[in-house]
């Protein structure tokens, strides 16, 4: 058993979890979203991963559950690394949040929500960080189409809104 399996298996004592297969041989774990809040809190605290390098989704349309949300979490302390999934299902999914453990994942998350639509419940800023705040689709999702949705239509409201005259001109 590797060093940091043992510590992660030490850490997660009170939380339920599987290991899962990778290509890459990073350490991947698999939780139940009803565990995310306690399990990334235990890898935190008990199994010194000090920092979540990367908040991430992966769309499995037409599958269900739909997402399998992705979070890679680095040691500074042990020099390594480990993945966590959890698969998330609906067509307006919910995640908790994992900025009040590690606050420099509110713009991964943001990231997230923007291109992908999942909402991270306990966010405290949680809007679109790529595309426009109007915008009303998630260019991530697999059923968003290649050529893309009316690609003039916020132009073109914008531009009908700056030319309207204004009560003061004559």
């Amino acid at each position: 058993m590797s060093a940091t399996l043992e510590r992660i298996t030490a850490g997660l004592v009170d939380v339920e979890y599987t290991e899962r297969a990778s290509v890459d041989g990073m350490l991947t774990l698999d939780v139940a979203l009803g565990v995310v809040p306690a399990a990334m809190q235990a890898l935190r605290d008990r199994c010194a991963f000090q920092v979540c390098t990367t908040v991430t989704a992966i769309d499995h349309f037409p599958a269900t559950p739909r997402f399998e949300m992705t979070w890679l979490l680095q040691s500074m302390d042990n020099s390594d690394r480990i993945r966590v999934h959890t698969r998330v299902a609906g067509e307006d999914p919910v995640v908790p949040s994992v900025t009040h453990i590690w606050p420099g994942a509110a713009y991964n998350e943001r990231e997230c929500y923007d291109l992908f639509g999942i909402r991270f419940d306990g966010h405290a800023d949680l809007k679109r960080i790529l595309m426009p705040e109007a915008y009303e689709h998630h260019p991530l999702r697999k059923d968003f189409p290649h050529q893309g949705i009316e690609p003039d239509k916020l132009y073109k409201a914008w531009d009908a809104a700056r030319r309207e005259p204004t009560g003061g001109e004559a």
